[in-house]
Parts: C-alpha cells; sequence; structure tokens
C-alpha cells in the first residue's frame, strides 16, 4: 500500500442545486470562473501538484464532464443510477484509484496562495493520521457563511466545532470505506469515526480559498484571482 499518495479524486457528481439556473443545462464543475471552469480550476491544482492518477466522478449532466476530460488521462466514474454521496461515491471509484491513501478534492471552489495538494501531502503522517484536512480561518473563506466546521488541538487533531472551515481538499485513507455498509453515504459518517479514535487531523491553509456553490460565489472568486495576481 502506498504511503505518499499519488492519486487525487475529483468529487463533480452532484446536481448543483445552490446554482439555480445555471446548472439547468450545465452540470456545476463546467461553470466558467475567470473564463476557465471549475473543474478546470481543481485540475491546475493537481497537475501543479504532478500526480499520476486522476479520476472525477460524475452523475448529472456526466456526459457533459466526460466529454470535458475526453482528450486528458482522466478517468471517470460513472454513478448511474444513483447519486451516492461523498462516500458512496468515493468507494464506488476505487477501482479506478486503487488502493491506499489519495487525495480528495472539491471542483465548486477556487484557490488563491499556495498549491491545497502539496500543502497536504507535506503534513501527511498515516502512523498517526486517518485523514488530513485541508482547513482555512473564516477571515479567508471567501463567500462562505458560517462559523467553521472543525477546531484544532495543539496537536493537529480535528474535532467537530466552530473554528475552521473545510475546504473540501483532504487526503483520507480509502480502505476505511469498507467499513461502512451503506451504500450512498458522506464521508462525514467516516470522519465522525476518525475523530473517535483520535486519527482526523487538520491543517490550516494559510492563502484564500473561495466557494463557488452559488452564483455569488463566482464574482468573488474572480474578485480574489484579481486581487492574488496584483
Amino acid at each position: 500500500m502506498r504511503q505518499r499518495p499519488d492519486t487525487v479524486m475529483l468529487f463533480a457528481a452532484g446536481f448543483g442545486t445552490r446554482m439555480g439556473a445555471l446548472t439547468h443545462d450545465l452540470p456545476k464543475p463546467l461553470i466558467k470562473v475567470a473564463g476557465k471552469a471549475l473543474i478546470d480550476h481543481a485540475l491546475a491544482q493537481v497537475r501543479a501538484a504532478d500526480l499520476d492518477r486522476i479520476v472525477v466522478n460524475a452523475h448529472y449532466k456526466a456526459d457533459q464532464i466526460r466529454a470535458h476530460v475526453a482528450e486528458s488521462d482522466i478517468l471517470v466514474s460513472h454513478e448511474s443510477p444513483d447519486l451516492l454521496d461523498t462516500g458512496g461515491g468515493l468507494r464506488a471509484a476505487l477501482p479506478l484509484t486503487g488502493p491506499g491513501p489519495l487525495f480528495t478534492m472539491n471542483t465548486d471552489a477556487v484557490w488563491a496562495g499556495p498549491n491545497p495538494l502539496v500543502a497536504l501531502a507535506s503534513k501527511w503522517d498515516p502512523d498517526r493520521m486517518d485523514a488530513l484536512l485541508l482547513c482555512v480561518s473564516p477571515t479567508r473563506a471567501i463567500g462562505h457563511a458560517g462559523a467553521g466546521d472543525f477546531e484544532l488541538d495543539n496537536q493537529g487533531r480535528a474535532t467537530r466545532g466552530p473554528g475552521l472551515v473545510y475546504t473540501g481538499a483532504q487526503i483520507l485513507k480509502s480502505d476505511l470505506l469498507a467499513h461502512i455498509p451503506d451504500d450512498v453515504f458522506s464521508l462525514n459518517l467516516l470522519w465522525d469515526r476518525m475523530i473517535k479514535a483520535g486519527r482526523l487531523y487538520g491543517l490550516p491553509y494559510d492563502g484564500h480559498w473561495c466557494d463557488v456553490g452559488h452564483p455569488a460565489g463566482i464574482a468573488l472568486a474572480e474578485d480574489m484571482l484579481r486581487n492574488a495576481d496584483v
């Protein structure tokens, strides 16, 4: 089993209902921000991290996702007939990702700062961790409302509570998915088990991150990117 992850799973299967009319004919990962599809913003981070294998899941408008990546080396896990949520979707993709720890990353966010996957890899310790979540201070979480998702102790162990916002990027030991009996489930279920075992960790991100899961996030992300280029 590999210890340093060389595979990433990109989540691109959701309906994008928060985007309203923008996702009537288009899956959310293909909505453009600063002239580039959201999924391509995520792929830019992946390519810069020099990973060996890229897997993307697809369900809503899956044919458009598949066509968008058709000329690349990206593998597509097509969730059909049902949407499987993050945990079920990741488990369904394991024949493509292979065994061992891997990165997962949402495709509805834009980053300004250090490469998030490189940051995670630099702190990954499989002897202590079952997952390492990349989190950001609410002051650096653009377009995100709420008090945060996780609190970290002085060793970096994560527990539920207001504090840092989960960015949608992590390293996870995928073999632990086998212990969940349900077909459709969120990774939150797995994280809660890790919290009880003291093996869920978080890493603060010192760049900026923008949630583009809602229409207002598009302009916010474009403004963030312009300021980052100044």
